[in-house]
């Protein structure tokens, strides 16, 4: 796994306004309450050589949706950071791979979200899809508890049968999904 020094700007989160405009950052530590400020994120959906989609298990231990399955790795771009670099950064940190091809997907998706204990989700998320070359990825066990490589076409079965199964950001996020299928 690949680590870099931390700097001041490693662990904040870009906080915007009802546009879209940037107007400050917080920890990302503290930014997930019940009353979460409006946020910069982003979701990525992985592709193998196969064409298979990575949905993968958050981790017990996450503030949010914590045993939930979703897409393949989700995270928040730092200031001043590219949507790419932020992408490739969160593979390395998420599933210990490198990844390709990142293209966007829906990229004005934007949602709000609840989950059963209160925490609230409130992000400007573009979504996008990578490619990478590395059959098993190795989960780091603080963000991921399993990991799966399947057919689109069963993940859009599973979000058409059993949406409560899943993230809510993964069912709204169905026609990226479409278009990877």
């Amino acid at each position: 796994m690949v680590t870099t020094s931390p700097t001041t700007t490693d662990d904040l989160v870009v906080l915007l306004d009802e546009s879209g405009k940037a107007i400050g950052t917080a920890p990302r530590a503290t930014v997930h309450t019940t009353s979460t400020p409006l946020h910069l994120a982003f979701s990525c959906h992985l592709r193998d050589d196969a064409g298979r989609v990575l949905v993968t298990r958050r981790a017990l231990g996450k503030r949010t949706w914590p045993g939930v399955w979703t897409n393949s790795f989700c995270g928040h771009p730092r200031p001043g950071e590219s949507f790419e670099d932020a992408v490739r950064r969160h593979a390395q940190h998420e599933l210990g791979i490198e990844v390709s091809d990142i293209e966007p997907l829906l990229p004005d998706f934007r949602y709000h979200a609840i989950d059963a204990a209160g925490v609230v989700e409130n992000e400007i998320c573009p979504v996008f899809s990578a490619r990478t070359a590395s059959p098993a990825p190795v989960s780091n066990p603080d963000e991921v508890m399993e990991h799966r490589w399947v057919d689109v076409a069963d993940v859009l079965s599973v979000v058409e049968r059993a949406p409560w199964a899943l993230s809510p950001w993964l069912v709204e996020q169905e026609p990226a999904l479409r278009l990877l299928g």
